[in-house]
């Protein structure tokens, strides 16, 4: 706890803007935000890094994850609070997005996101992601299984918790598409099957 102006802070509290009319920091329980600043690997490898730098650590991301052993934080954890933490410009954030290449990088984004976007803008830049098929590495308490980037997209949109935290709260797409925030999906299947249709009509 540290006092500025008389005002009693968390630790860690952001000094940013706020997101989802709260402090940034909040977002993740505080609890969790605890374990992360006593853990080794924010002290080591999280320690004034930057948007840039912060690539660099993603990019040697071997899994995604919660908490693991004895209520530990994963790096993939520690990584989403220190973005929460830099709050990246958006053209950055969906540059990491769209790193096909780095699998755990684009994970870590499309986390970031689902926690700090606009409910339109969640949907807009992840429901792409559920086209990637590519395998991820998971670790919670039990240890590692194997999942898929688009089967961990489909959790960000439709669970309330993924990677042990608590995720805000997310309309239905129904809801925004009605609300003219959100076009009408279209389903990839559903354009092979025009496509196949068209091919029967010639």
């Amino acid at each position: 706890m540290e006092s500025e102006r008389g005002i009693t802070l968390e630790r860690g509290l952001v000094r940013g803007k706020e997101i989802h009319n709260q402090n940034p920091a909040r977002l993740i329980e505080k609890i969790i935000r605890e374990r992360i600043f006593e853990s080794l690997y924010w002290k080591e490898q999280c320690f004034g890094l930057t948007a840039a730098t912060l690539c660099d650590r993603a990019v040697e991301l071997t899994y995604i994850g919660g908490q693991y052993g004895q209520q530990r934080p994963t790096p993939f954890l520690c990584l989403a609070f220190k973005m929460i933490q830099l709050q990246p410009e958006p053209e950055i954030v969906e540059e990491y997005l769209k790193a096909e290449d780095f699998k755990y990088l684009r994970a870590l984004a499309a986390f970031y996101i689902r926690l700090t976007y606009p409910p339109a803008q969640v949907y807009k830049l992840l429901e792409p992601l559920l086209a990637d098929y590519h395998k991820l590495r998971l670790r919670n308490m039990n240890g590692f299984r194997l999942t898929y980037i688009d089967d961990y997209v489909d959790a960000l949109l439709t669970d309330e918790r993924v990677c042990d935290i608590a995720l805000p709260r997310l309309p239905k797409r129904i809801v925004l598409e009605d609300m003219e925030e959100l076009d009408p999906r279209e389903s990839a299947l559903g354009s092979e099957l025009e496509s196949e249709e068209d091919d029967e009509d010639s």
